[in-house]
């Protein structure tokens, strides 16, 4: 196969495209709005991408929230969901009352801290119905709690730790230890303040009252080993592997145990025949028209009385329709 040289101005060409593609040259890039700087490694929004599973966790902890309320308000409330937003943690508690209920607990398996924000109005709503009050009949505000606040603070705590380990259990099991609560922000050291969160709010809407809220903070370091995750819009694999609840109810129904009895016949004997006997006496019994099978001591089938492998058996021959 014959090949084809290059001619002189085709060389010449390539020679001065070469040498202009070497030459430095300088883009003057400080008017553009479309260039900025990146240091790798930093903490940026964009590394996490869509929190579509976070939102999704979310909903279902504001759906089992209210089941921990509904004791104490007597009520059922309703608790939206917004979408996450990411600040500093400066800015976060710029944005809040200095005195709050902060409660900051670990996630072991994500090895990071959480921080769970609760209204002192809200919590004063709590405690007043629970004690019988209305839902109007909360404090103003103050500068803390008291006991008696202290104790519905645990026990509303506490239900919100399970709900929240509950809502996380399709996307990865979670365990929730609680280290502290405090009141003030300057003393809620989560992370340092210039380090992103992640902050997910709840609203809570009570009849002829204001709305309350609860806010969950993640700092973005605890939530970037599961980023991809997070974006996943498939929950975890454990779901696939699982039986349905109707498999599980149903196997739990078959592993009860039943009483079988079978009844032989019904003889008559009078009482002056029945005070003549005495041991040894035969008692006649005739087994007429099948056995009648029970089922804890309710009648279910017919059968005949037969043998298997040297062992006394009953065949079923006919099931009992019982009329309702």
């Amino acid at each position: 196969m014959a090949s084809k040289k290059l001619t002189t101005d085709e060389v010449n060409a390539l020679m001065e495209g070469l040498a202009q593609s070497t030459s430095p040259s300088t883009v003057d890039i400080a008017g553009s709005d479309e260039v900025r700087p990146f240091t790798f490694g930093e903490d940026d929004l964009s590394l996490m991408g869509d929190y579509y599973a976070l939102r999704q966790v979310n909903e279902r902890f504001a759906r089992l929230a209210r089941s921990v309320f509904l004791p104490m308000l007597r009520l059922q409330p309703r608790i939206t969901s917004f979408p996450p937003e990411v600040k500093t943690f400066d800015e976060y508690t710029d944005s809040i009352e200095n005195f709050m209920n902060l409660n900051i607990s670990r996630i072991e398996e994500l090895r990071g801290p959480m921080l769970m924000a609760i209204q002192p109005e809200f919590i004063s709503t709590l405690t007043a119905a629970y004690y019988g009050g209305n839902l109007g009949s909360g404090g103003g505000k103050r500068a803390e709690f008291t006991a008696t606040e202290e104790r519905v603070i645990e026990l509303v705590s506490e239900g919100l730790m399970m709900s929240l380990s509950s809502a996380w259990r399709d996307l990865m099991p979670i365990t929730l230890i609680q280290q502290g609560r405090e009141i003030n922000t300057q003393f809620a050291s989560v992370v340092d303040g210039a380090e992103l969160v992640i902050i997910c709010s709840f609203v809570i809407q009570l009849p002829n009252k204001d709305s309350d809220k609860i806010d969950i903070v993640y700092p973005l370091q605890t939530l970037k080993p599961i980023a991809a995750q997070l974006r996943s819009r498939v929950q975890s694999d454990s779901i696939a592997d699982d039986v349905s609840w109707r498999e599980k109810i149903e196997k739990a129904i078959l592993d009860i145990p039943l009483e079988l009895s079978a009844l032989l016949g019904r003889p008559s004997l009078s009482v002056g025949g029945m005070t003549r006997l005495v041991s040894g006496d035969v008692i006649p019994l005739e087994v007429g028209g099948g056995i009648t099978v029970k089922i804890e001591d309710k009648p279910v089938f017919i059968g005949e009385i037969g043998e298997v492998s040297g062992k006394a058996a009953i065949s079923l021959t006919k099931r009992i329709v019982r009329e309702t």
